[in-house]
Parts: structure tokens; C-alpha cells; sequence
């Protein structure tokens, strides 16, 4: 079995720590992806799992081998970078091969593994072609089938779909999670793209400043959000936030007069809280006069609109249809009550009814 285990991992540049102390278990055959914001340590962390980056403190496990201190080429790992890093001289046979070859395997054998990343990426046709005379996504497979080969036990991509155009990454999302569930290895892929964590991912780690902020299944993260952050980077568009005042068995919205009749705990009572809102869950009334339309983003079947409300509050509410609202428009809004979430506003931890 080939989960990956760390240990109180750190990760420090002279004085600076960059990452705090993770602790995370990913089982054997999980697609675990890693999302936060630049700068955050997702990359970081995943170059720590693959031995490109030392680790300061803690320990990292591949299976039941310690690989902490372990040379990159002994983890039984295989990365595939955003660059492709092909070489340009070689035919993508060569490319996917190349590595086994420097290894010193037979060349039958070679000829066998390559045969058998190329059906998996459906390669056949371009193995004598060059780097040069392929697409991005193509390339991109290429890397990914040389990854094949090796046979690693732990798969590790650090944003490879990131320099593809929205049409290649829709196609090479729907290629790797494929690949996932055919040869069914363990997965660890990093991203900064909502769309990519939600539809790929078991399980995924959402990190802040080098310390993992809530780990879950995409679904658990977007309904039940353990604090501010995660609530408003899970999601896309993301989650509005509005105060209100906390009253003894309701809260008061201040962006629109609204009374929720929520009973919260009573070390709240008289105190402001921030509200968390879902778009989706936000339908605008024209009839209404709460808020001013800034602008509207028509999408097609799906438009957001952008809404400001007397007191400088801000909301983005999402519509489907024909509906249309203008620039300059002002409007009421009315939501499902029962989606509502209620955070501290000083600690940013969710307050749970």
C-alpha cells in the first residue's frame, strides 16, 4: 500500500518557515489535491514529498519506508511539472522511454511500458513526432505517459494544465481523471484553479501561510466550511460576506434590513458577526430597492450580478435564464435562510447553530 504520511512536517529557508508543521495522511489510491493561495506552500509541500526539497523537521512516509532523507529517484515517485520539460531532439517514444533507458532497462521491456502509457493517453499516433510538432496538451500528455512508465507508487503535478488555453485544461481534467481511475495510484496534485480541485479531487487540502486550514471531500469543504478562509476559497464565484448584528433569538443583516431568526450562542448576543452567503443561493427581486446593480456578467445560461447595497456592502447573486438586470438598476434580493453560515469576525471560525 502506498499512501503518503506526514509527520509534523517543517520547511524552513534560514530563519524563515515557510511550512508549519504538517501533519496530513493521504491513503493508497486517493487523488489528493493541494489549493491556497500564491505563496501559501502547496508547491513547496510537494516538492518536500518528491525529495526536491529537503525537509527541516518531521518526517515524510511512502508505504511503510521512511523517505525523509531518501534520494528523489528512491521514493517511487514521478512529478509532472506545468513546463512539460520534454526534450526537443527526441521523438515522444523516446521522451516517454528515455528514462527507463538511462536506467539501464532491457529495451523490450521499454518498448512494453511505453506501449502501455501510450494506449492509456491515447499517444499511438504521435510517437515518432517531436515536441515541436505537438499542442500543449499534447505535450502535456507526453510528460505525463514518461511519468506512466517509471511505475511510480505516488504521482505528484505541480499545476500542469496552467499554461494550457480553457479549452485543452477542460479536455487534459477529463484525461487525468481517467488516468486516475484506470491504473488507480495515488495522486497529489497541486493547483490555484477552483474548478480543478472540485471535479478531481478525494480529498482536498486547503493550506494558508505553510498551515493546512481544513482537509475534506470537495463537497464537505463547500457545505461545511470550518472557518472564513476556506468558505470563501472554496467556491466560484466565492462566498459573500455581510455583517449583522446579533440580537438575543435573531441576527439583524445590515445590508438589508433582514431579521434571521437564528438563535446563536449566547457569548454573541449584542456583538457583530460576519454572514456567509452563497450566490446560488441569492435570488434578485426587481421590484426591490436594497441594492444598486454595479454590473452584470452574462455567461450565457448563467449571468452574476454584481450587486452594492446602501451601507457599501457588496454581493455577487447568481442567475440562470432570461433574467436580466442593468447597470445602474436597483433591486431587493431574497435567499435560502437554511444556507446561511455565521462566522466570528475577529477569529474567523465558524459559528455553528
Amino acid at each position: 500500500m502506498s499512501g503518503v504520511t506526514l509527520n509534523k512536517a517543517i520547511k524552513k529557508y534560514g530563519d524563515v518557515q515557510v511550512i508549519h508543521g504538517i501533519d496530513l495522511e493521504i491513503d493508497h489510491g486517493e487523488f489528493c489535491v493541494f489549493v491556497g493561495p500564491s505563496g501559501c506552500g502547496k508547491s513547496t509541500l510537494l516538492r518536500m514529498i518528491a525529495g526536491l526539497e529537503d525537509t527541516t523537521d518531521g518526517q515524510i512516509h511512502i508505504g511503510d519506508r521512511d523517505v525523509t532523507t531518501m534520494d528523489p529517484s528512491q521514493r517511487g515517485v514521478a512529478m509532472v511539472f506545468q513546463t512539460y520539460a520534454l526534450y526537443p531532439h527526441m521523438t515522444v517514444k523516446q521522451n516517454m522511454g528515455f528514462g527507463l533507458k538511462m536506467n539501464g532497462h532491457p529495451k523490450s521491456v521499454i518498448e512494453e511500458k511505453v506501449a502501455e502509457a501510450s494506449r492509456i493517453l491515447k499517444l499511438d499516433e504521435y510517437l515518432s513526432r517531436k515536441p515541436a510538432a505537438l499542442s500543449g496538451g499534447q505535450r502535456q500528455r507526453v510528460s505525463i505517459g514518461r511519468a506512466i512508465v517509471r511505475g511510480p507508487e505516488v504521482f505528484l503535478f505541480d499545476e500542469p494544465l496552467s499554461n494550457l488555453d480553457a479549452e485543452l485544461r477542460v479536455e487534459m481534467r477529463v484525461e487525468i481523471a481517467r488516468l486516475h481511475r484506470e491504473i488507480g495510484a495515488t495522486m497529489i496534485y497541486v493547483t490555484h484553479d477552483q474548478v480543478e480541485a472540485m471535479t478531481l479531487a478525494d480529498k482536498i487540502v486547503v493550506l494558508r501561510a505553510g498551515v493546512i486550514e481544513q482537509v475534506g471531500a470537495p463537497m464537505e469543504l463547500y457545505r461545511d466550511p470550518d472557518n472564513k478562509f476556506v468558505a470563501g476559497f472554496i467556491g466560484s464565484p466565492a462566498m459573500n460576506f455581510i455583517s449583522g448584528q446579533v440580537q438575543k433569538t435573531n441576527v439583524k443583516i445590515g445590508a438589508t434590513g433582514d431579521t434571521l431568526k437564528h438563535k446563536l450562542p449566547s457569548p454573541y448576543h449584542g456583538r457583530v458577526v460576519t454572514i456567509g452567503l452563497r450566490p446560488e443561493f441569492i435570488t434578485i427581486d426587481p421590484t426591490g430597492d436594497t441594492f444598486s446593480v454595479e454590473i452584470s456578467e452574462s455567461l450565457g445560461g448563467v449571468s452574476y450580478v454584481h450587486l452594492r447595497a446602501d451601507n457599501g456592502e457588496k454581493l455577487i447573486a447568481e442567475q440562470r435564464g432570461d433574467i436580466r438586470s442593468n447597470e445602474g438598476d436597483r433591486v431587493g434580493i431574497s435567499f435560502d435562510r437554511d444556507t446561511v453560515m455565521y462566522f466570528d469576525t475577529d477569529s474567523e471560525k465558524r459559528i455553528r447553530i
